[in-house]
């Protein structure tokens, strides 16, 4: 394994840094660094989309007969990291890094004319409709009824935890088809337009008081069958590898953004705790270890190899190390981490923060990343499967 930049390499880099000290206004930037959650609101999102999608740069991993860039796997690297050191706001990840691959991989040429295009210049903006109150970790067994009437499927039942389903106007959903046979073997994936007649979205508020998740309600909600992706009673494989992109389509480059803006921080200020710097070194290392595991998934890529169940632990120790990251951040924000003031969470706030500006949104950030271990499949899941594929037991 090679960790050095060829001169091309360098190139991009320095083209990537250009870009973002040209086009991230200090809004962005500030989206980004006040982030709660990796949903950031597409008032900011949006924005940052369309400059994006001008530059051809706004779908990294998506092959360059669709509208990506061509990026190498190296370049990938380097574009990610460069963003997160930045502070650059991410994107939403439903479209772009999920349903959009799937669609890439499972859709009819009709479906990718119809919705490529559109997710790249952020004209559909998409939730998630997977978990349901009762099948989370266990997705298998959902059971939200579609009926096959002619040309359209019949939905009715509920999905709950969908992200952002308020300000989506499409998603992607699995449907209970087939009740007979193993459950897996039942389920439909489908596309559907949020506008529906028979659609409900009601608000789901976190601990922290913010509207990020819904349950939504599906009533008669007739939907095409057209807009199926894949086979009747396929789902399941659609489903599956979408989640190899939610598991692992990330970089732990934001994991040590994170960490990099807590040591500044403590440098800045004269923190002399020598307790707080060694858990800060002690984070600091297991993030180069998954930094380094990074590197040698990138070196397989490039060469044609596959990364095995990489996805699965990837995402376990990058969502733990998030978490240790921000349970620093709570450590140094003392007292003031328990001051509960939204308006300063803003990008752009209207009152001066009663503690730190830079660790405003420590306990969000810490409550909401409480979820990331379950998401995507729990880190209980991850490890059986890591336990099945590489130890065998």
């Amino acid at each position: 394994m090679n960790l050095d930049f060829t001169a091309a390499d360098k190139a991009f880099r320095d083209e990537v840094r250009a870009f973002l000290e040209e086009n991230l206004t200090p809004e962005l930037a500030a989206a980004g660094r006040k982030a709660t959650s990796v949903f950031i609101e597409p008032e900011y999102t949006l924005v940052w989309q369309a400059k994006l999608n001008e530059r051809g740069w706004v779908a990294p991993h998506w092959p360059k007969e669709y509208g990506g860039p061509g990026f190498t796997e190296t370049q990938k690297a380097i574009f990610a990291a460069e963003f997160a050191a930045a502070g650059a706001p991410s994107l939403s990840p439903m479209g772009l890094s999920m349903v959009g691959p799937c669609i890439i991989g499972y859709g009819t040429p009709e479906q990718k004319a119809c919705y490529l295009p559109r997710l790249l210049n952020g004209e559909d903006y998409w939730c998630q409709g997977y978990s349901e109150p009762g099948s989370g970790s266990d997705l298998a067994s959902l059971q939200l009824k579609a009926e096959r009437d002619g040309d359209d499927y019949v939905l009715n039942g509920t999905k709950i935890w969908t992200t952002h389903a308020h300000h989506a106007n499409k998603m992607f959903c699995l449907v209970r088809t087939r009740t007979e046979g193993k459950p897996q073997t039942g389920i439909t994936f489908l596309l559907l337009d949020m506008k529906t007649p028979g659609i409900k979205v009601d608000p789901i508020r976190t601990m922290t008081g913010e509207h990020e998740f819904n349950q939504v309600f599906f009533d008669d909600v007739r939907v095409p069958v057209s807009g199926r992706l894949g086979e009747e009673n396929d789902g399941w494989t659609v489903a599956k590898y979408l989640l190899e992109f939610e598991r692992g389509g990330g970089t732990s480059a934001g994991v040590k953004a994170a960490l990099d803006r807590l040591r500044r921080y403590r440098i800045m200020k004269g923190i002399d705790d020598p307790i707080l710097a060694k858990k800060l070194e002690q984070v600091s290392i297991k993030v180069e270890a998954l930094l380094m595991t990074e590197h040698r998934i990138v070196a397989s890529l490039s060469a044609g190899a596959s990364p095995g169940p990489a996805a699965s632990i990837l995402k376990a120790q990058r969502t733990e190390l998030m978490q240790e990251v921000d349970e620093i951040g709570i450590e140094m924000a003392g007292i003031f981490a328990g001051v509960y003031e939204p308006a300063s969470w803003l990008p752009t706030p209207n009152v001066t923060p009663v503690g730190p500006d830079e660790l405003a949104v420590a306990m969000p950030r810490y409550l909401n990343d409480r979820a990331a271990s379950i998401y995507g499949g729990s880190n209980e899941v991850q490890r059986n499967i890591v336990a099945k594929a590489v130890l065998r037991l």
